[in-house]
């Protein structure tokens, strides 16, 4: 178990994303969402992270009910702030357009303010069945830094100083604002997504760097690319819309040579993100229990340094911003 900054509160280098048992571009059925966090749990994943934005509460629900069997202390959960949800009367359609599929029976507010995020922590704990979560970050403020900076991250700082919860943060899937989170206020952690992987290590730039010099840890989440790393294929997705031909082909190279090396793509991939000592914990998306159990066994699994080495030698892990 790794500490999030200089608080009390633990993570599992490897750690469950809740976005999937959301109903992520497809439906996931009760059972089987549960079968995945029972699997994780089974596999000594004992950090579990998710949203409002998430099904417009589903993956709370389903993450709660089924983390009701285990003991409270024994695992560290986390959601986030930002998007209040608003019931929607008489609702018709689905929420596809924002890329889950339920009904659209609530709507999504933007809101920073410090009422906006004890709101939207409140409405989080009724939804996980909890009278806590132990992190609690902002949530994609690309839009909202002034309302993010002045009031959210003011009321998180006081709701950490009252001890509702252990450890405050931002998530996001750019290391730019998340810099500025470590640099200029007392997060501590900061969840970046899809920035720092095989294909894209912008976050080596700065943030990285600048967690660990402010002993600020990182979750990194978007491994895969959402897709790409996990399974290149022509249809592969990469960061959510339809992986370009060059970062394809790429992904094909690094696949090939991880298969002459006796390991996955994935599991390259996981090891990577997992490397940097400012990483505290990677987070992966998974909406079944084989899924669940394959990133388990590629994240345990030992890359070659040969590996590494032909790697940077080929060209094909590149740092900086994707090529």
């Amino acid at each position: 178990m790794n500490r999030l900054g200089s608080t009390d509160v633990e993570v599992s280098p490897l750690s469950f994303g809740g976005a999937a048992i959301g109903n992520l571009y497809t439906e996931v059925g009760d059972q089987q969402s549960y079968e995945a966090v029972d699997m994780a749990w089974q596999q000594g994943i004992r950090y579990f992270d998710t949203a409002p934005h998430y099904g417009l509460g589903l993956s709370e629900r389903r993450l709660g009910e089924a983390l009701r069997q285990y003991p409270r202390d024994e695992y560290t959960i986390s959601t986030k702030v930002g998007r209040r949800l608003e019931p929607v009367p008489d609702a018709t359609g689905d929420d596809l357009a924002n890329g889950f599929a339920v009904p659209a029976d609530h709507r999504r507010v933007w809101d920073f303010s410090a009422d906006g995020v004890r709101r939207s922590l409140e409405a989080s704990l009724e939804r996980l069945g909890l009278d806590r979560v132990d992190v609690v970050y902002l949530h994609d403020p690309d839009d909202h830094a002034e309302q993010a900076f002045a009031e959210g991250y003011p009321a998180l700082e006081k709701l950490r100083s009252e001890g509702v919860v252990g450890a405050i943060g931002a998530g996001m899937n750019q290391a730019e604002m998340l810099t500025r989170f470590a640099m200029d206020t007392d997060v501590d952690v900061v969840l970046c997504a899809g920035r720092y992987t095989l294909l894209d290590q912008s976050a080596l730039d700065d943030l990285l760097p600048v967690a660990d010099e402010c002993h600020t840890s990182v979750v990194v989440g978007g491994a895969f690319n959402s897709g790409l790393l996990a399974d290149p294929r022509p249809d592969a997705t990469y960061n959510y819309s339809r992986a370009p031909q060059e970062l394809l082909d790429r992904a094909l190279r690094m696949k090939s040579l991880a298969e002459r090396h006796g390991i996955t793509l994935r599991a390259a991939a996981l090891a990577f993100c997992a490397a940097h000592p400012a990483v505290a914990s990677v987070l992966v998306g998974a909406r079944s229990a084989d899924e669940v159990r394959d990133c388990a066994e590629q994240f345990a699994t030992e890359v070659p340094m040969a590996f590494w080495g032909e790697l940077l030698e080929s060209g094909l892990l590149s740092s900086g911003k994707e090529s």
